[in-house]
């Protein structure tokens, strides 16, 4: 606390009173250290046992549940013991992590917990959550893992397929797409904006909420990743970044290649260069198999046809994800012009700025492809 300015004085004819002895904070010390010591000696883990012995055990309720209400607890795939016991504590379900994390260690049923979203009682006994979470009974939904790159159609038939949500009703909410909440940017059209993760789905979720919680994810995302500053940088918008990133997803085959990739693209930009990528024309063709498109193709009229249309088309070819992203807002140093796939086993890729070169390349890659079923 300030004095003020005020000096203080010591009154005269005084000796200074010297300070009180502080026995006992040493010895809680010694103790905090003798503890840490006996942890140490006996593992982390028996040392950790001791210690709650010594301080008793974690903080747990009782019974099967005597909260007022229901939590739902998600549970995502990976999570570890601790993090479920986290969540648990977070929603209110248990007292304590480590009361749920004693209970399950010592029950090898809980490495059987699924990833889905579970609706639990409040204030429930570690024993009993635990027991919950292993009733299939309590899980309010399916599960429905959208993957990267994946276009509108995919969409479309793979919740249709994991949910009881009709293919009609989702595509009529795709053709009022007001409904979903998109970016300005999306421009109404939802391609590209519904984002790949797995989401859990619940019984009464309908094809609104169901598109509504993609187009969500991708805004979340896109905000974290700061998507509008980092692509004004490299002099685009918010949607040619995501039309660069979809065209990436389906160009390159290693991670690695990604950032090499999205360099191409701005180089063939920067040079006025017709972006010639035969993903971008599959795209209107709807073609799959192989990576090749035909003379009859790359003939049509499409906006979507780089090879006769310069710059970017008019929107993204299939939603990116974060890794794709990521490589459109922070593409590699380099001058290449071209790029093919010459093994399509190990996603080998062979960049060049000469076309000389990249012919070579590509009679490589076709040759690969003529006995191999991978291409």
């Amino acid at each position: 606390m300030s004095n003020l300015g005020l000096k203080l004085e010591r009154p005269t004819g005084h000796r200074a009173q010297r300070p009180k002895r502080r026995g006992l904070g040493c010895i809680v010390t010694l103790l905090v250290v003798a503890l840490v010591c006996v942890a140490g000696y006996l593992g982390i883990e028996k040392g950790t046992d001791a210690l709650r012995g010594w301080l008793g055990p974690p903080p747990d309720y009782q019974g099967q549940g005597s909260g007022s209400g229901s939590a739902e607890v998600e549970i995502a795939k990976g999570d570890s013991i601790a993090q479920i016991g986290r969540t648990l504590e977070e929603q209110g379900v248990v007292a304590s992590v480590d009361a749920f994390v004693d209970v399950a260690q010592q029950d090898p049923r809980s490495l059987s917990i699924q990833p889905a979203l579970y609706e639990l009682r409040e204030k429930m006994a570690a024993k009993w959550a635990l027991e919950e979470l292993l009733d299939t009974a309590n899980r309010i939904q399916g599960a429905v893992t959208i993957p990267e790159g994946a276009r509108v159609d995919q969409v479309v038939k793979l919740v249709a397929k994991n949910t009881d949500i009709k293919r009609a009703d989702l595509v009529a909410a795709l053709e009022e797409p007001g409904r979903l909440g998109l970016p300005r940017a999306a421009g109404g059209n939802p391609e590209g904006y519904l984002f790949p993760a797995t989401y859990h789905i619940r019984p009464d979720a309908d094809a609104d909420d169901v598109l509504r919680q993609m187009v969500k994810k991708a805004k979340e995302v896109k905000q974290q990743m700061h998507i509008d500053r980092r692509a004004e940088r490299l002099g685009l918008s918010a949607r040619e970044a995501v039309i660069v990133a979809s065209i990436i997803e389906y160009e390159a085959r290693r991670n690695a290649d990604l950032p090499k990739v999205a360099r191409v693209i701005y180089n063939r930009l920067d040079a006025d260069m017709a972006l010639q990528m035969d993903s971008t024309v599959s795209y209107i063709s709807n073609r799959k198999g192989d990576p090749w498109t035909t003379d009859a193709e790359r003939s049509s009229s499409s906006a979507y046809n780089t090879y006769k249309h310069k710059g970017l088309p008019p929107g993204p070819i299939g939603s990116p994800g974060e890794e794709t992203l990521r490589a459109a807002l922070e593409p590699a140093e380099g001058d290449w012009m071209y790029f093919v796939t010459t093994n399509f086993e190990t996603g080998e890729t062979k960049f060049t700025d000469s076309y000389a070169e990249h012919q070579k390349n590509v009679a490589e890659s076709k040759k690969y492809c003529r006995s191999s079923k991978l291409c």
